[in-house]
């Protein structure tokens, strides 16, 4: 076989993330954005540690457990992967992913673990309580865009109208603002000239209180009266309740939602949303998990998974903290609890839910966890761990491995990061006891997993 090459096979297996197995000539091709079952044809692309990586040309024939995508976007929008499996597959489809990533680290733990399955989603639709849309045009020089990256696109993008893992107002939202600037003629920001107004538009809905969250994204290219278009969101009919409008300025060249300056153009900069009988106030760029109804059993399982503290009035660390759920869920079991966050709005949000929720046992710093731990007098007792996608960053996780805690909780959203961490922690003597996995993001490659770590103890 040789680069360019057109080969046919059958995936056999799908790696996280996304990333299918099949042989083709006694040789191993992984190609992308497949599903267990299916024939594909594919393009070789490059030949890397003996295996080959291929691109995905054409599904040949359909996986026996494929069924209808109730989505008519799915295979063109990115945002989704496993939509046209039952929901059943789809999860067991995620497990597989994690125990076969957790047995490599995990082949030289002496003692036995166990990845305790599983957990459903409770909402399998529409449970986002947070979107990130962009604006472009699905084709160059068509009409404006707005919605998701067309799948395997950097430029197009696609309207996603009937995106089924957004509620009927987040669908209203976002139609309304699509059609109102493109009746009004504004220009979207190009990456590769960078000019153009229009970026992004952020939605964010509480499950809970219903209370929504918008922000128009924008280049400061042009000086737009937006009074018409906000009156034109207020007057939408909508289940929920906008709590908040905002106009964000970014003039960065990164293709990322960020803010050199926002402004308020209705109500206010968060919203409040409600967790396991707690109060949390959201901001627009604070870290809250993507999905509320799940969010309940992962923090709910992760209070499981810790247990008892056998300590009298413990000093637990919540670290990568963002709008300290964790840490006021642990408060009422806690001597102190101190949140450490990167994101000075999400920390700012966490002192206030503290204060909301009656809490004087919470203190937040904002920084970031490799240079402020060493300043913390108080040592901890319990650390819990809840890392952003890439995971611990090697010399903050060395400096938590030597505090020698009895125990602590690794809360991943990427199961490859934690299974590189799982190393780590290996190599300072502990083990993993037991994992179990949270369906956070139905339908997408997105997995939670919660591990309990414990100190092997030392032979007198």
């Amino acid at each position: 076989m040789k680069k360019g090459e057109i080969v046919e096979g059958i995936i056999t297996q799908v790696d996280f993330p996304n990333k299918g197995r099949m042989t083709v000539e006694d040789a191993e091709v992984m190609v992308k954005n497949g599903l267990p079952g299916q024939k594909v044809q594919a393009r070789l692309k490059k030949k890397r540690s003996g295996k080959w990586e291929a691109d995905l040309l054409e599904v040949l024939e359909k996986s026996p457990d494929e069924i209808e995508s109730p989505c008519p976007h799915f295979g063109t929008c990115g945002g989704c992967a496993y939509l046209s499996l039952p929901y059943e597959k789809s999860i067991e489809l995620k497990r597989q992913q994690v125990q076969r990533l957790l047995e490599k680290p995990l082949a030289r733990q002496t003692k036995p673990w166990v990845l305790e399955g599983i957990k459903e989603s409770p909402a399998r639709y529409g449970y986002r309580n947070k979107m990130e849309l962009t604006f472009g045009d699905e084709v160059k020089g068509g009409e404006l865009s707005l919605g998701m990256h067309k799948k395997g696109s950097f430029y197009d993008i696609v309207n996603v109208p009937q995106c089924q893992i957004m509620d009927a107002d987040y669908r209203a939202i976002v139609t309304y603002t699509r059609e109102y600037f493109l009746k009004a003629g504004i220009p979207f920001y190009h990456k590769m000239s960078k000019e153009g107004y229009l970026r992004h538009l952020m939605v964010r809905k509480a499950m809970a209180t219903g209370e929504i969250l918008i922000a128009l994204v924008t280049t400061t290219q042009m000086d737009l009266d937006l009074t018409e278009y906000v009156e034109g969101l207020k007057a939408l009919p909508l289940e929920g309740t906008i709590a908040g409008i905002l106009h964000t300025l970014n003039d960065t060249l990164a293709d990322t939602i960020q803010s050199d300056e926002t402004r308020v153009l209705y109500g206010r900069d968060f919203f409040e949303e409600k967790l396991l009988g707690l109060t949390f106030q959201v901001t627009e760029f604070s870290f809250f998990q993507t999905n509320s109804h799940s969010a309940e059993v992962l923090y709910d399982t992760a209070r499981e998974f810790i247990g008892s503290i056998d300590v009298e009035n413990p000093v637990i660390y919540d670290l990568y903290s963002g709008t300290g759920t964790i840490a006021q869920l642990m408060a009422p079991v806690a001597g102190k609890v101190i949140g450490v966050e990167i994101v000075e709005e999400a920390v700012e949000a966490a002192k206030e839910n503290a204060k909301k929720n009656g809490l004087s046992n919470c203190e937040f710093i904002a920084g970031d966890v490799l240079k402020v731990i060493d300043d913390i007098e108080e040592k901890p007792d319990f650390i819990i761990l809840d890392p952003p996608r890439d995971g611990v960053h090697p010399k903050a996780l060395q400096k938590i491995l030597s505090y020698d805690l009895p125990r602590l909780l690794y809360i991943s959203c990427k199961p490859t990061s934690l299974a590189r961490d799982l190393e780590a922690f290996l190599d300072h003597g502990y083990y993993m006891e037991k994992a179990i996995c949270v369906d956070q993001f139905p339908w997408t490659t997105g997995v939670e997993t919660i591990a309990l770590l414990v100190k092997e103890e030392k032979a007198n």
